[in-house]
């Protein structure tokens, strides 16, 4: 856990999966044929403490879809890729536009198309259903799975490393 907490002290962007890791996986179609995702809230808030300390927030998602382009604009993400196929690619352009090395990024995923990301980044992390294989890749598997407060976890785990953790908790606690 030592070199995990060391490689979140050099965090300065947060990328994530959206499908398997913002939501719980499923796609909801209504009778029209409309998709639906569910967010977790408390995933959300943990996104906007972590930005509050100066941590940047990016999408790399294989879906595109307003649902999703809602909600990264409700939560501020700096960076939204939607429709990625090339997942690698997408990342060069982020780093580019970030103005980041990919040891400065975690990346949180859960399926194979995440790999060329989850390889090149700083921190790779993963959710509990991904497939073994994306696991095996990953430098911390989160306890919580993916749309239930996986994206939290890690949130909170970059600002403990970061030393930012205990000053956001007084200001609920005083």
């Amino acid at each position: 856990m030592q070199a995990i907490t060391e490689q979140a002290r050099k965090i300065k962007l947060l990328i994530m999966d959206v499908d398997g890791v913002l939501t719980d996986g499923r796609i909801y179609y209504n009778a029209q044929g409309e998709e639906s995702k569910s967010f977790y809230v408390q995933d959300g808030l943990g996104l906007k403490l972590l930005q509050s300390t100066g941590v940047r927030l990016a999408i790399i998602s294989g879906r595109a879809d307003r649902c999703v382009e809602h909600r990264a604009q409700a939560l501020g993400i700096d960076f939204y890729f939607g429709g990625i196929h090339n997942k690698q690619e997408a990342l060069a352009q982020l780093l580019e536009q970030a103005g980041v090395t990919a040891e400065q990024c975690a990346f949180i995923g859960d399926d194979l198309i995440d790999l060329p990301v989850l390889r090149r980044v700083g921190l790779a992390v993963a959710v509990p259903a991904a497939p073994t294989l994306v696991r095996q890749h990953a430098h911390y598997v989160t306890g919580f799975p993916g749309g239930q407060g996986a994206v939290r976890e890690l949130a909170e785990l970059i600002m403990q490393a970061q030393g930012n953790f205990d000053a956001i908790l007084a200001r609920y606690l005083a």
